[in-house]
């Protein structure tokens, strides 16, 4: 596929040209936790590796996100196969320049097993390429969109070292020493969609945009959203594959332009008690190979269960039954961290049930379909995730769960929520999604899970098993609320 302002295709015969001027070139692939791992490699090394690739530790998969191997041994890398090379493989379709680092060539690289030349099973680029595979046999592809909310806060000064250093991990040190709340927000109070806040920071804001624009991650809408120091951004849709690279590479550009103004920008669920936390919406449709969408129902279902479906063709509806019935059993996908369920409570604009309704924003999946939006913008807005979630792998679980509806014709077993209707409330029939990550992996990996019929048991085991040890991190924890509530007087 031709890159966006690129006339031609690249190919392993242009590269050459296409790097002329380089002399090195920056590689980097995601881990199960969506961190994009790297390095940065000569131009003769690259070119030599670009079309079979180069071995790459495997430990990526071995380790959480502060480098500690899991306690329990997972397949794909361990001490027993001494934490064995993986194959790495340039996209050469993924070609950006960062803009923030002198124009240095840069690409995205997909992990294979070295043996079957088959993609490791906790890629999450070649997972998503498993789910839009299925879709693709049918003459049919997926379009996606991505919105985040993030705090900011101000990086504090160390005045034991140059203020160049003024980065996150300076402000990871500060914690080390000082409370959370002591760290200071970019800016104060509530102010969403402001028009001035913004100039506060202005060359941030805009070297944001314009960094984003430059580096193929373009923004569609930009503004501050509810919160202390909070922004929001819409991504422009496009198809699912490249929407998973855009989203996940946009934290990347948010967290060096950020290091170059002394600010540390926060995709946790849930930074602040008392405050709304930080959501990572998903969009999802269908179309054929004419781009036709085909959510759309090209005229109104008279006889429709549900007024909301009035506008949504027979595949979307099994779609959303497809969603609706596997989403209790991939919450570890959604909402992967201990701090993650912190966000999934009553009354902070958060789904906390197995929901659905035409613009219905506290429902989990939100219909976004005529007569309120046009035919071709007719999609599905997947609203659990948290900005902690991982790009590739949420998209591939909505795809994945959808498809599964669609194969299967299921039918929806959840009227919707009605207009005024609390998601969790009275009226609300839905089930309650898991209140902790340790309950949601035990859901994501029993037995005949519906996560294991649609992601496969080795993707369910290796995953699963990462957020075991996630959970086990956190019942070793001490946690300053206990000490402070319970140091005196117990």
């Amino acid at each position: 596929m031709a890159l966006p302002n690129s006339p031609t295709e690249i190919t392993l015969e242009s590269l050459p040209d296409l790097l002329k001027n380089d002399t090195k070139v920056k590689l980097a692939g995601f881990d199960v936790d969506g961190i994009p791992r790297g390095k940065l490699i000569s131009k003769k090394k690259f070119l030599s590796v670009a079309k079979d690739g180069f071995g790459f530790c495997s430990v990526i998969f071995g380790w959480d996100m502060h480098d500690q191997t899991y306690f329990k041994e997972l397949k794909i890398s361990n001490e027993q196969n001494g934490y064995r090379d993986i194959i790495a493989i340039p996209d050469l379709s993924s070609f950006r320049r960062i803009p923030w680092e002198d124009d240095v060539p840069f690409f995205l690289v997909s992990f294979f097993e070295p043996d079957t030349k088959e993609p490791v099973i906790a890629d999450p680029r070649g997972l998503l390429k498993t789910a839009v595979d299925k879709l693709e046999k049918s003459g049919l592809s997926a379009m996606a969109g991505a919105e985040y909310e993030f705090y900011q806060f101000r990086t504090p000064s160390n005045s034991q070292g140059p203020s160049s250093e003024r980065n996150s991990s300076a402000t990871a040190s500060f914690l080390k020493e000082n409370p959370v709340h002591t760290l200071p927000s970019l800016t104060e109070g509530m102010f969403g969609y402001s028009i001035t806040r913004p100039v506060h920071n202005q060359d941030y804001y805009y070297g944001i945009f314009e960094a984003c624009e430059k580096f193929r991650c373009n923004i569609e809408g930009w503004h501050t959203e509810s919160g202390p120091g909070v922004y929001e951004a819409a991504l422009e849709f496009c198809e699912i594959k490249q929407m998973a690279d855009k989203a996940g590479l946009f934290k990347y550009v948010v967290k060096s332009i950020g290091s170059k103004f002394g600010i540390t920008p926060c995709f946790m669920a849930k930074p602040r008690e008392g405050l709304p936390g930080n959501s990572g919406h998903m969009h999802i449709s269908i179309v054929d190979e004419s781009g036709k969408n085909m959510f759309f129902r090209e005229s109104k279902d008279e006889n429709a269960e549900y007024p909301d479906l009035e506008y949504l063709s027979d595949m979307g509806r099994h779609f959303l039954a497809g969603l609706l019935d596997g989403l209790a059993d991939v919450m570890p996908i959604v909402a992967p961290t201990v701090n993650s369920y912190k966000r999934l409570v009553e009354n902070f604009w958060a789904p906390v049930t197995v929901s659905w309704g035409l613009e219905h924003r506290e429902a989990s999946i939100r219909l976004i379909a005529p007569p309120t939006a046009s035919p071709k913008a007719t999609r599905f807005e997947f609203r659990v995730p948290g900005a902690d979630a991982n790009p590739f792998l949420v998209l591939s679980a909505m795809l994945a769960l959808g498809w599964r509806g669609i194969e299967k014709r299921m039918e929806i077993k959840v009227a919707p929520l009605g207009k005024g209707a609390k998601v969790g409330g009275v009226s609300d029939k839905g089930e309650r999604l898991s209140k902790s990550l340790k309950d949601a992996t035990a859901t994501f990996m029993r037995k005949g899970s519906v996560a294991r019929e649609a992601l496969g048991d080795e993707f369910v085991d290796h995953f699963g098993g990462t957020r075991e040890h996630e959970v086990r991190l956190w019942d070793q924890a001490v946690t300053d609320w206990e000490v402070r509530r319970y140091i005196e007087t117990v």
